[in-house]
């Protein structure tokens, strides 16, 4: 998604003479928060995926969400770490067999489904399986802060540790599909097998480990073959790995892309009878450019660190812990500085805007930030000192815009 080049960081509505602040604010247009493109919670999201499958496979208290789905006996979800609808449509030399799938995503719809917010794979895998969106799981965003302890979390790393139990209470989708009589399986890397992560997200049924594309294919379609109703999940990461370091304009990228269009064509040549295979990702990815009107430093900007305790979350989707009593003001200055740019919103507001989805659990409030900000525009909030890996990635995402939010759920019958 292009939008013009935002102002360098002195003309980005700042008055270089505080005095002037009150009429040089007159010029700027805030963004609306309910003007954010909400993620279809509900009927349209990753989190509506797997009980819309469990539902067609007969498991007790699943719904299905996603009415253009037909039911299928054997079904497995392939997802794609980093895989956007719009890097699809952008790729169809590199990936001409996903690129002819296009077609069949959503039911034969064409449409694609929206990853939910933050676009991130913390939060979209906890969506996924668990069937909740991110205000229910608890994984709203890369990093948040634990109420218990005050200190930031990482939800993807699950750094400092804390009980998975706790953080995340319910069940997965492959975990009720197991108990009443599904075959449930997970087919990815062996990496991923004790994690806390894989465990209060993607649990339930057998985790399968193998380290090659090729082989997780072949064992996914084995997998699906070993139950009259089959519920398999597998999965590739390095897609997105070539976006973060590489970016979605890169060679490197795009090699990997023609890998993945192979990956899918050798599952859906392997289906067993009464199968569907839908391929999905848990979101799409834009590349930043490395300078200061892209990339907005909070390290070396004493505006937006007035007032903050903790930044959370990542470039394009920030949560942001103000010091006790400063939450009003650390909201004023947020929009004002970056309300251009980004959707800047109160917890309140955000969960009112249903960013997070219809229902926000007790629990879940005050992982949110004080003040949430999700870039519109190509432009990222780094923290150079704080986060030197990630202010250094060239393809982001997290926020709402369609080449982060957008993702495919292609479809092969067999």
């Amino acid at each position: 998604m292009s939008h013009p080049s935002p102002p360098a960081a002195h003309d980005r509505g700042r008055p270089a003479d505080p005095a002037s602040a009150e009429s040089a604010w007159d010029d700027v247009e805030i963004l609306d928060v309910s003007s954010a493109p909400v993620p279809a919670y509900g009927s349209g999201s990753l989190a509506d995926l797997l009980p819309t499958l469990a539902a067609g496979l007969g498991v007790p208290g699943m719904t299905p969400a996603i009415p253009e789905l037909t039911p299928a006996d054997r079904n497995c979800v392939f997802l794609i770490d980093g895989l956007g609808w719009e890097q699809i449509k952008a790729h169809p030399d590199e990936a001409p067999y996903l690129h002819a799938l296009l077609g069949s995503s959503r039911g034969g719809t064409g449409r694609p489904l929206t990853a939910g917010y933050p676009a991130t794979t913390a939060t979209s895998l906890a969506s996924v399986g668990t069937g909740l969106p991110p205000g229910a799981h608890g994984l709203p965003g890369y990093t948040v802060r634990n109420p218990a302890t005050g200190e930031l979390m990482n939800q993807l790393r699950w750094q400092p540790w804390t009980a998975p139990g706790p953080w995340q209470p319910y069940p997965t989708v492959f975990q009720l599909a197991d108990a009443a009589g599904v075959h449930a399986a997970q087919v990815s890397s062996p990496a991923f097998q004790n994690t806390p992560l894989t465990k209060v997200a993607l649990s339930g049924g057998t985790f399968h480990g193998r380290l090659t594309g090729e082989e997780r294919m072949d064992l996914a379609a084995e997998q699906l073959a070993a139950g009259d109703r089959s519920l398999v999940y597998t999965y590739y990461a390095e897609l997105d790995g070539a976006g973060h370091r590489y970016g979605v304009a890169s060679d490197t990228w795009r090699g990997q892309l023609m890998y993945v269009d192979r990956l899918v064509q050798r599952l859906a040549e392997q289906l067993p009878p009464r199968s569907a295979l839908y391929v999905t990702a848990d979101h799409g990815m834009v590349d930043v450019p490395f300078d200061e009107q892209h990339r907005i430093d909070f390290d070396e900007d004493w505006e937006l660190r007035a007032g903050v305790a903790l930044l959370g979350g990542e470039g394009r989707a920030r949560h942001v812990y103000a010091v006790p009593g400063a939450e009003n003001d650390v909201l004023t200055c947020w929009r004002e500085v970056l309300g251009e740019q980004f959707w800047v919103a109160s917890r309140d507001e955000a969960i009112a805007a249903g960013w997070f989805g219809p229902q926000i659990d007790e629990r879940v409030y005050h992982r949110l930030g004080d003040v949430i900000a999700a870039a519109r525009d190509d432009v990222l909030i780094i923290a150079s000192e704080r986060e030197p890996k990630e202010s250094a990635m060239v393809g982001n995402h997290g926020s709402m815009t369609p080449a982060e939010q957008l993702v495919p759920l292609l479809e092969v019958r067999s």
